[in-house]
């Protein structure tokens, strides 16, 4: 072989151990991605691209923070209830939305029991937590980047009321394996001692709309009736006695809860039936809200670090990050469009004006329609699709998000898609959830509009 022959053939040699050392390079940083894909439930939040305690929050809060701050916005203190009026006034929260919890399974535990249970005022946007002589307010907010966010307001007669931005307490059963290791809202049925104390050793139920109505409202007063339907709430367990065999005949359909406790300590007497079962359906419409815009968030920040690491265009697409937001997607449409929900078996009756002043709050089409229309006859909303679409935490999403969803909506509710996982939704109603949402919902694509 001659010396130019023996140089070529080095040559190849070289170029090809190069290109066996890329091909390892681009393997592993595969598998690197791979992995940070499949340990999504384990990410640690406090590092790019979320950065939960020291990123600034963008929530209706924070919002009241800036308001208080510039002196736009005073909250009054009051002695019986401290600032809880004024808070629901400045946060637009409803005093209808009260529901009432007895079991001890918050914050602050030593203030609730059966006989001072504490109560729960929401909106789309916050909930807000009120104990009797609690030394603190808690609310929880929906995040246009951090998902959920937590305060609390000092109960202290102050010209300049504190309000704190709560990043690790809270994150202790927020932030558990219950919620894929995101921030977000639990609502849970337990059975509940004499003293309000959850016996977990009997059992307890993450509850949302899917959830059966037997196995609702454990640890809650619930005021309205639900006909044939038995359910948890209103249920103390005594002593010595196993919760599953007793019979619940007396804590079903009860409209006054006056020989219960005080209720005259609350802003009203009620603990709706319908207000706790819109919180249930909007804690985990939330939940999964929150999760699709983080899941996006991280996943497109993996997909970057791979680009630059593999020396692509930083917004080429990858497989791993399409799939993470493919995910998360099909989650929110799924729970969006009603997907499993329980069907009712009798009407449901709420006692206070919660029904009539949360369907008036939303927007109408041309024919009065609305996704707040409530049904309450075999199903909790009369069109199966989540008001919430029309909310901050659906607005915020990240585009790539809401386009996904968007186009996952529309395949589904024009008959287009033929999965065997799509919820099963009957003409009449796919074809008015879309009439309504082309007149309420004013970022959909150009396509909605088509015939």
């Amino acid at each position: 072989m001659g010396q130019a022959e023996r140089a070529t053939a080095h040559g190849d040699e070289t170029r090809r151990a190069a290109r066996g050392r890329q091909r390892m390079l681009r393997a592993l940083l595969m598998a690197l991605a791979s992995l940070l894909t499949a340990r999504a439930e384990a990410q640690d939040i406090e590092r790019d691209p979320i950065r939960y305690s020291t990123a600034t929050p963008r929530n209706a809060v924070a919002t009241l923070q800036e308001r208080l701050a510039s002196g736009k916005a005073k909250l009054v203190y009051e002695p019986k209830h401290g600032y809880l009026k004024s808070v629901l006034r400045a946060l637009d929260v409803p005093e209808s939305s009260q529901i009432l919890v007895f079991s001890r399974t918050s914050l602050q535990r030593d203030r609730i029991s059966p006989r001072t249970p504490r109560a729960i005022y929401f909106n789309d946007d916050v909930m807000v937590g009120y104990c009797n002589r609690g030394r603190v307010m808690e609310i929880s907010a929906a995040d246009q980047t951090l998902g959920t966010a937590f305060y609390t307001i000092d109960q202290e007669p102050d010209d300049r009321p504190t309000i704190t931005r709560q990043t690790d307490s809270c994150l202790l059963c927020h932030s558990s394996s219950a919620n894929q290791g995101l921030p977000g809202h639990l609502v849970r049925s337990v059975y509940v001692d004499l003293k309000g104390n959850p016996l977990l050793a009997n059992g307890s139920f993450r509850t949302d709309h899917t959830s059966p109505i037997a196995q609702r409202w454990g640890g809650w007063y619930v005021t309205g009736t639900s006909g044939r339907q038995k359910h948890m709430g209103n249920q103390i367990c005594p002593k010595g006695r196993k919760p599953e065999a007793l019979d619940n005949t007396q804590g079903v359909n009860v409209v006054d809860l006056k020989d219960r406790f005080r209720t005259s300590m609350y802003l009203t007497p009620h603990s709706d039936i319908v207000a706790l079962m819109v919180l249930e359906h909007q804690a985990g419409m939330l939940n999964r809200l929150a999760r699709a815009g983080m899941e996006t968030r991280m996943a497109l920040y993996y997909q970057r670090e791979l680009n630059k690491a593999l020396g692509q265009p930083l917004d080429e697409p990858s497989e791993s990050a399409q799939s993470r937001i493919r995910s998360a997607g099909d989650d929110v449409v799924s729970y969006m469009l009603f997907s499993g929900e329980t069907r009712l078996t009798d009407p449901i009756v709420g006692t206070s004006k919660f029904a009539a002043e949360f369907a008036a709050r939303g927007p109408r089409d041309s024919k009065g329609r609305s996704l707040r229309d409530l049904d309450l006859r075999t199903r909790l909303f009369r069109y199966p699709c989540s008001y919430l679409i029309h909310s901050r935490a659906f607005d915020s999403l990240p585009p790539e998000m809401k386009s996904y969803i968007y186009g996952r909506l529309l395949e589904i509710l024009t008959g287009r898609s033929s999965s065997k996982d799509d919820p099963q939704l009957d003409p009449a109603d796919r074809a008015a959830i879309i009439e309504i949402l082309r007149e309420t919902k004013r970022d959909l694509p150009a396509e909605w509009h088509q015939p």
